[in-house]
């Protein structure tokens, strides 16, 4: 069964995505993450690519023309030192909130 990614979460997927991988074009981010999930989060291709136009307005972001590897044009989006900051207080966000979460289920 696959499961929407959810709200909120896809920008810091894709930010330490690509701040692990390098440049990457928006179908090898969404199937990066796909892989990760053990193919149990879908990732709809119309939604990371707002993301990825939402990640270069706030400049966390830049993107390139390259090749893909199966030589056709493509755009390839690198984070940003600016993204890497945003990355460090989104994970730390994350983990605390991730945190609550987890106490609150563990409630009798």
């Amino acid at each position: 069964m696959k499961s929407e990614v959810p709200q909120g979460t896809l920008d810091l997927m894709v930010l330490k995505t690509l701040d692990a991988m390098g440049p990457q074009h928006g179908y090898g981010i969404a199937r990066r993450i796909e892989q990760l999930s053990e193919e149990t989060m879908l990732v709809n291709q119309g939604t990371i690519y707002l993301c990825l136009v939402r990640l270069i307005q706030k400049g966390w972001i830049t993107s390139e023309w390259g090749l893909s590897e199966n030589n056709r044009k493509a755009k390839y989006y690198s984070i940003s030192k600016a993204g890497r900051k945003q990355l460090l207080a989104e994970t730390e966000n994350w983990a605390r909130i991730s945190g609550v979460i987890a106490r609150v289920l563990d409630l009798p």
